[in-house]
């Protein structure tokens, strides 16, 4: 059967648009990974790369200006995390800078974030040189610390629970003490009782300062009265004496 010249058209063309997605996609692919500009490399060790990989993409003030290039473990706390950057960037990464690693978002990809520098050193970093790098946070040890919080807050929680339940049902001194209208009515009467003693007093100390007054008016008594007060004149004057004469010289 042979090709006719429609089909060969349709072939060619189904050719032609495969090859050119084919190259925008190489491009495209290329260019996130600045396989078509001019790049240098730098690198930075961490005791943990949190979840990083190759490929990752590579911030400075909020740009994407590269991508993780090679990670290597060193020895069993040091871990090398190679990137790539695009050279139009060099001029601005100096090499008091910092390589920390974050994340795309709340729960996005991990990646390289630089920290700006130029504070000890206004020297741009040289090709393959060094950063110095900050290690990031074990989300694990956090949530493993918050978790045992929310436990113990639980466990916490239940047990004020019971207790209240307790009280609320009349066990134990506090709920005896509460739930008790034997008590109220005790401490009622006791109330009570300390009223009616307090005016007993009262009555008492006023009839008291009446008797006094009466017996002080009596003819039998006044003399002995006269003689108290006369008294407490006489040492309230010998006493003003006292006060009043001079220090006797030593």
């Amino acid at each position: 059967m042979k090709t006719t010249s429609g089909q060969k058209i349709k072939i060619g063309a189904f050719t032609f648009v495969g090859l050119l997605v084919l190259a925008l996609g190489v491009f495209f692919i290329g260019n996130q990974k600045n396989m078509f500009s001019s790049t240098f490399t730098i690198y930075g060790t961490f005791k943990n790369v949190s979840g990083l990989q190759i490929g990752n993409n590579v911030r400075f003030a909020g740009i994407n200006v590269g991508v993780v290039q090679d990670i290597n473990i060193v020895n069993d706390s040091s871990v090398r995390v190679d990137v790539t950057l695009n050279d139009n960037v060099k001029k601005f990464i100096k090499k008091d800078s910092k390589l920390s690693i974050g994340s795309d978002g709340l729960m996005g990809d991990k990646l390289v974030i630089i920290l700006p520098g130029g504070v000890t050193s206004t020297e741009p970093v040289a090709n393959g040189g060094q950063l110095a790098s900050v290690n990031p946070i074990d989300i694990d040890k956090i949530v493993a610390k918050v978790t045992k919080v929310i436990d113990n807050a639980e466990t916490l929680t239940g047990g004020l629970s019971e207790i209240i339940a307790k009280v609320n049902h009349g066990k134990g001194s506090i709920g005896r003490l509460l739930n008790s209208d034997k008590l109220s009515k005790d401490l009622e009467g006791t109330v009570n009782q300390a009223k009616t003693t307090m005016a007993n007093v009262h009555t008492t100390t006023t009839t008291l300062n009446t008797d006094l007054k009466a017996a002080q008016s009596n003819f039998l008594l006044k003399g002995f009265f006269r003689k108290k007060k006369k008294k407490a004149m006489q040492d309230s004057i010998k006493k003003a004496q006292e006060q009043a004469a001079p220090p006797k010289k030593q």
